[in-house]
């Protein structure tokens, strides 16, 4: 029989949690205990808090949490996206946190592909954005089951960013965003920000830590030397947040550190660390200042892929990410007033899949890549050339009576693709908060004999402008050179143009 023990809440006397006191799980600070149906986990601080602590964990699970559950996509934010902690609890002096157990998705099913090590570890994100785990011949590398395809980690990405828009949106900030704090699934396309109540609440409770190295700001590591309370130190905020959110994206689309290149500030290897990711951090691919490439010839063989910018440079990853990559490490690493906001993060990723191909190379490991604007693409990972001819969508908006202009949104045609309400309507926002009715698919894309056609199932007033005829539900119509197709009359209602690539 398992040993239990009872602990109250602090914020209700009314409430108790039960958990088993054998062998807890030890943190980094926390000793951490299952409750005995493993649905909560109970985790106790080594050392006793301050007053001030205990202050900023109360306001987590109590005023931020109603906040969120109050907010709108709230069980998308609580069930998905984060864990986060529901009460605080003292046994002796110690006080400890109540959180939900993870996800049994967070967990490796088989691990390595040879032996079963971490199964059942946590799929914390720094597995998969080390590209040595991806490696055929590493021996230590994951089983192919667990990895996912290049798509997965677009989703993991939007995932994340959602968690932080919706952290700034609350005024709070999660000061140590890393690969470490996240669990991530690519096979779920998930991912689950973690240790949240480190949360910094500006101008009330300060950071407790300045972040994971990696992942700390320019402006951190530059000012650390500074006493605590200097008016020169910089610590944690929602701006060094936006830092380690551009890092993170990065690594887990590019698979190599957006800052680690060859240059060597300092041979006292922890002057050139801090050197090199603070004062003088410069982005691997700066477009004119080469002093930081990557020094191809020091790569481990199995990084020689996808740590080489020159095979894989980040403007694959589209014209929308690009931009971002090119505020967040040229104009925002030492000018953080410039760095891009989440939602701006979650906007170009969204835009970005829209423009996602599938690889016709079935032995491809990405599967998916992003059109590179070319009459001739090819998939950047394995090489492979797109088969056949690939309609390409331009989305249009009604700005007064008789002029249409470019939304700056291309949607790539592929089989079986869907077209859904927020590519016909400006009105529709895809975001955490669209309702089951408008996740539906209005209609979908097939090459059907010998012709790429876009069959209506719902629009009630889509119209074939070039030929003036009318498509209605269940009805399709052929997407051609030059074609402009009305989706809908209503208001906020948007035409696509056809171009035909790879003919």
């Amino acid at each position: 029989m398992k040993k239990t023990t009872s602990v109250s809440s602090i914020l209700d006397a009314a409430k108790s949690y039960e958990y088993v006191d054998e062998n807890p799980v030890k943190g980094g600070v926390k000793d951490v205990y299952f409750s005995p149906d493993r649905k909560y986990v109970v985790a106790f601080y080594r050392t006793p808090l301050e007053n001030e602590q205990k202050e900023r964990i109360k306001r987590i699970v109590s005023t931020y949490l109603v906040n969120i559950q109050n907010g709108n996509a709230s069980d998308y934010y609580l069930d998905e996206v984060f864990r986060w902690p529901y009460d605080i609890v003292q046994k002796n002096n110690l006080t400890g946190i109540v959180v939900p157990v993870y996800s049994q998705k967070f967990f490796f099913a088989k691990g390595y592909v040879g032996s079963d090590n971490i199964a059942g570890g946590d799929k914390v994100g720094k597995w998969f954005t080390a590209p040595m785990f991806r490696n055929q011949h590493y021996p230590l590398r994951l089983d192919k089951s667990e990895l996912g395809d290049w798509l997965s980690y677009f989703q993991i990405s939007i995932n994340i960013t959602r968690g932080i828009k919706k952290l700034h949106q609350m005024g709070l900030a999660h000061s140590d965003l890393s690969y470490n704090n996240i669990l991530v699934d690519p096979v779920t396309r998930s991912a689950c920000i973690i240790d949240i109540d480190g949360l910094v609440v500006p101008k009330l409770f300060p950071p407790e830590v300045i972040g994971t190295a990696d992942f700390i700001a320019p402006e951190v590591l530059k000012t650390k030397h500074l006493h605590l309370h200097d008016p020169g130190r910089q610590l944690p905020n929602q701006k060094t947040d936006l830092h380690a959110l551009a890092v993170l994206i990065y690594m887990y689309l590019l698979r190599r550190h957006p800052l680690r290149g060859g240059k060597i500030w300092d041979l006292d290897s922890e002057k050139d660390e801090i050197l090199s990711m603070g004062e003088k951090a410069l982005f691997v691919e700066h477009p004119t200042d080469s002093s930081n490439k990557v020094r191809v010839e020091y790569l481990k063989k199995w990084d020689a892929f996808w740590g080489d910018p020159n095979k894989i440079p980040y403007t694959v990853t589209g014209p929308y990410l690009s931009e971002l990559f090119k505020k967040a490490f040229i104009d925002g690493l030492h000018d953080p007033i410039k760095r891009p906001l989440a939602n701006e993060w979650e906007t170009a990723l969204l835009k970005t899949v829209d423009l996602i191909q599938p690889c016709h190379n079935p032995e491809c490991n990405e599967k998916w890549y992003v059109f590179d604007n070319t009459q001739t693409p090819r998939c950047p990972f394995c090489g492979t050339s797109h088969k056949g001819t690939l309609p390409v969508l331009d989305l249009y908006f009604k700005y007064d009576d008789e002029v249409w202009k470019p939304e700056n949104h291309r949607l790539m045609v592929y089989h079986n693709q869907y077209l859904f309400k927020w590519h016909v309507s400006r009105k529709v926002i895809r975001n955490e908060s669209l309702t089951f009715e408008d996740k539906k698919p209005v209609g979908y894309f097939t090459f059907y004999q010998d012709k790429w056609v876009l069959v209506n199932q719902t629009l009630t007033s889509m119209k074939d402008l070039t030929e003036q005829k009318e498509i209605p539900p269940n009805s399709m119509v052929e997407l051609s050179e030059g074609k402009k197709i009305l989706l809908s009359n209503e208001e906020g209602g948007r035409i696509i143009y056809v171009t035909m690539a790879n003919q």
